[in-house]
């Protein structure tokens, strides 16, 4: 689901945001991403938002987007949350009706990469979730993808070095590709895989599961303070995590407690 607000539009014709967002549909539901084959129900699910916060010519804008996935978890209705994030270093040329393209091989433009490098990473994370370090593949083409950037591009615009700050696409994908992170992945299999899964049948023995999971980002946390990867988690799942522990016993509320406020110390 793609959504564009322009609560700041002065100059530019609204309907180039109408085709805008047909384009970015199409793209990102019509790109072949993976060599896998999907059935309908295991496609992933993806809310983008992109605001446009300037106009800074006719065609080029200074945008934010944020994005949420989310997977169904067996044997419920649920779904859950996979990755939320919101990129403030949105900046972009779009002319009216022009397809959004991504090349493997050659940078198209700010925009089709931007995208294509939070598929990849919406991608690896979703199979993360269902296999130990099932996105390894993903987050390496994430990588890639900074790494195709060219450095004129890189000059005017932010997101894509380490130098631009310390939470951008950067280290979303160094993150993840970090051998200290590697705990955090093998959480977020066991998290998934080995207790949102199983909860339908036992939700005690899943919850216990779970907990160890959470525990053990404690040692990401202490090998890699304030990583960027470790936030994101907070972002996305501190809502669920308070959910599911209200029926948890009170020694499992309190270890998940004080991992939690260390990962996303209180403001």
């Amino acid at each position: 689901k793609v959504t564009i607000n322009t609560p700041k539009l002065q100059t530019a014709d609204p309907k180039v945001f109408e085709t805008l967002k047909t384009s970015i549909q199409e793209f990102m539901e019509n790109q072949k991403w993976t060599g896998d084959v999907y059935e309908q129900e295991e496609r992933i699910k993806l809310d983008v938002v992109l605001t446009i916060a300037k106009e800074l010519a006719a065609n080029t804008f200074e945008a934010e987007l944020s994005l949420q996935s989310s997977r169904p978890v067996f044997g419920s209705t649920y779904e859950t949350p996979m990755f939320k994030h919101l990129d403030k270093d949105g900046v972009f040329t779009y002319n009216q009706f022009k397809p959004v393209e991504f090349s493997q091989t050659s940078f198209t433009d700010n925009l089709a990469y931007i995208l294509s490098f939070y598929a990849y990473v919406v991608i690896g994370m979703d199979y993360d979730s269902f296999s130990p370090f099932g996105g390894d593949a993903y987050f390496q083409t994430a990588q890639d993808i900074i790494n195709r950037v060219p450095p004129n591009v890189t000059a005017s615009v932010k997101g894509w070095r380490s130098v631009d700050g310390n939470r951008n696409r950067y280290w979303i994908a160094e993150n993840l590709l970090a051998s200290r992170v590697r705990p955090f992945r093998q959480a977020m299999y066991d998290y998934h895989r080995q207790s949102l899964d199983i909860m339908h049948q036992d939700a005690i023995a899943g919850r216990a599961v779970m907990t160890q999971a959470i525990e053990s980002l404690s040692e990401v946390n202490r090998n890699y303070p304030n990583s960027m990867i470790l936030q994101i988690f907070a972002s996305t799942k501190s809502d669920e995590i308070i959910e599911i522990y209200k029926a948890g016993a009170a020694q499992e509320k309190t270890k998940v407690v004080q991992v939690m406020e260390k990962v996303d110390p209180p403001k």
